[in-house]
């Protein structure tokens, strides 16, 4: 290696760590609050309605707002809007630890929710204006070993911290994180190009935002009925305002989201495999949750640990593979990653039963991390070298979009695969056993009264299944949840032949 590469290579690595500091917010945020909702809500007396809510305010404004904020950091500028998020994040947690009651901290988690929509869109945006197209794909394998390293130490290291000193500290990670990202950020990283004269298409971005709220709105719903109003007007509603924006951006010049794009093969399928990932990701923590903790006793913090293990395996492995799609296409680390994910699924499948052991759910979720970083490293490369000079922000942004909505798909999916296989399983038990289906129907009530109302906060009450006797109701959630594993595995198998077939092949080694 050349001394000018040792230089570029120095110089990009902080460029690396604040960036990715700055993007694990987004994530670790958002997990630790949830996985210490209980000790807040109980705290700040929480109404029960309320809780799903405080969990998932900062998600949902992230969800709805995203698109808008790659498009302002392309107005105004990548660097400036990122450091304005990390001063947001910041402040608005640093309240947090001051909250007198629910209704502040929840006005919080929306303004947390507003500064991490910016750390969210923007550093993949300035990743591609920062690092050198050759060095990019490295870059990105280093940016998501960063996270996945972070998002396994730091809820274990959270959920210790809170037992010992309380709930407040939950508040103190994510500026920590801000502020090195912050300096980081203020020395090294470029401001990025600045498009003069674009106008930011409200119209389009408010119509964007309405159909991802009521999208996530009526998914939410659907976990207690599909038929209900409550899910299927919300669910139409959100059909409606995306065929308008389609047809705003048609009349548009510069809208916020270019339809254009879809016509590149490789961006969709990226799409699909962003949104496909996040889906499996985010179902998988339903299942461990309700599983682990119906079937297995487990304690929350048992299954926190299970994400524990091979975390430095696959930050290793992202890592490679950022070398390998520099050195070939995203195409075959895109394939390797799904199949990872399918192999995830079907293993679980294989495997799960009342009396399975422990460690086995390990291989599970690391094979289901592993992949999902794997093929994140691809998605990222494609969609970035789709972005046009001076879109970088309106691009990636797309992409955390998509990614946004398979993790609202994905618990709710899961929830209502598992309820309907659990239902054909006690059915057929309570046959087995002689019982009519109005005794059995009364014994599983409880279990199913269980199901909380609110996303990321889906849990069957473990006690209430025990009063089910007569059925082995272990045996039957067991049996529908290989059910489910099977039917979702299908999905990343499916998007793994898309992009066998559609993702551009090596032509010439890169030099």
């Amino acid at each position: 290696m050349s001394s000018a590469e040792s230089r570029t290579n120095a110089t990009a690595l902080p460029i690396i760590l604040g960036l990715a500091l700055a993007f694990t917010v987004t994530v670790v945020d958002p997990l630790v609050l949830s996985l210490n909702l209980p000790q807040v809500s109980r705290a700040l007396h929480v109404p029960p309605q309320v809780v799903g809510l405080l969990g998932g305010a900062a998600t949902l404004v992230m969800a709805t707002s995203v698109l808008a904020a790659g498009r302002l950091g392309d107005s105004v500028g990548l660097k400036r809007l990122l450091m304005l998020g990390l001063v947001v994040v910041t402040v608005a947690d640093l309240l947090s630890v001051f909250s007198p009651g629910y209704g502040f901290l929840l006005a919080m988690r929306f303004l947390a929710g507003l500064g991490m929509t910016a750390l969210l869109a923007v550093p993949l945006a300035l990743l591609k204006v920062s690092v050198a197209p050759e060095r990019r794909p490295v870059a990105i394998g280093v940016l998501m070993a960063v996270d996945v390293i972070l998002c396994g130490v730091i809820p274990t290291f959270t959920g210790w911290a809170v037992t010992a000193v309380g709930w407040r500290f939950l508040f103190l990670i994510a500026p920590l994180l801000c502020l090195v990202s912050l300096g980081l950020t203020v020395r090294y990283i470029p401001e990025s190009p600045v498009q003069q004269g674009r106008r930011l298409d409200v119209v389009g971005v408010t119509l964007i935002g309405a159909t991802l709220l009521a999208l996530v709105v009526g998914l939410a719903a659907a976990q207690n009925g599909i038929l209900r109003p409550e899910t299927w007007v919300p669910l139409l509603i959100s059909t409606a305002v995306a065929v308008l924006f389609v047809l705003h951006a048609r009349r548009t010049p510069e809208p916020a989201l270019d339809l254009a794009l879809f016509r590149s093969a490789p961006f969709s399928v990226a799409l699909a495999a962003t949104l496909t990932l996040n889906f499996l990701i985010a179902g998988l923590g339903i299942v461990l949750g309700q599983f682990g903790s119906v079937v297995l006793s487990l304690s929350p913090e048992s299954i926190g640990l299970l994400y524990l293990p091979g975390t430095l395996l696959i930050a290793g492995a992202v890592i490679l593979a950022g070398s390998l799609i520099g050195k070939y296409t995203p195409r075959p680390v895109m394939v390797t990653g799904l199949l990872v994910m399918a192999a995830s699924g079907l293993l679980l499948a294989g495997t799960a039963g009342p009396t399975m052991a422990v460690w086995l759910l390990v291989p599970t979720t690391w094979l289901c991390n592993l992949g999902s970083v794997v093929t994140s490293a691809s998605v990222s490369e494609t969609v970035l070298s789709q972005a046009p000079p001076g879109r970088s922000g309106t691009v990636a942004s797309v992409q955390m979009a998509f990614a946004m909505t398979g993790a609202a798909f994905g618990p709710t999916v899961y929830v209502l695969l598992l309820d309907f296989f659990f239902q054909r399983q006690w059915l057929v038990d309570a046959k087995s056993r002689g019982l009519s289906v109005a005794r059995a129907g009364r014994a599983v009530d409880a279990v199913r009264s269980g199901l909380a109302q609110s996303p990321g906060s889906t849990v069957y009450d473990s006690n209430l299944l025990r009063q089910a006797s007569g059925l082995d109701l272990g045996l039957d959630f067991a049996h529908g949840l290989r059910l489910t594993m099977v039917i979702v595995s299908i999905l990343p198998l499916v998007v793994a032949v898309l992009a066998l077939l559609l993702m551009p092949r090596r032509k010439e080694p890169m030099v």
